[in-house]
């Protein structure tokens, strides 16, 4: 049993899928993040132009 519990061990600190798995989720969160965030300035400048349009008409 204890054995086994060795190899499973071993055999997963060998493996590097669980590590290129982590570094794609990551990148896609920084993506999301800058997404989200330039969506939000765009959103805020255009809500402000809208404004100013309409207040000068």
């Amino acid at each position: 049993m204890l054995m086994n519990i060795r190899s499973f061990l071993s055999a997963l600190k060998s493996d590097k899928r669980g590590v290129s798995a982590l570094e794609y989720a990551l990148v896609a969160a920084l993506v999301g993040a800058v997404i989200v965030g330039a969506f939000t300035t765009l959103g805020t400048t255009i809500s402000s132009t809208i404004s100013n349009v309409t207040n000068h008409i």
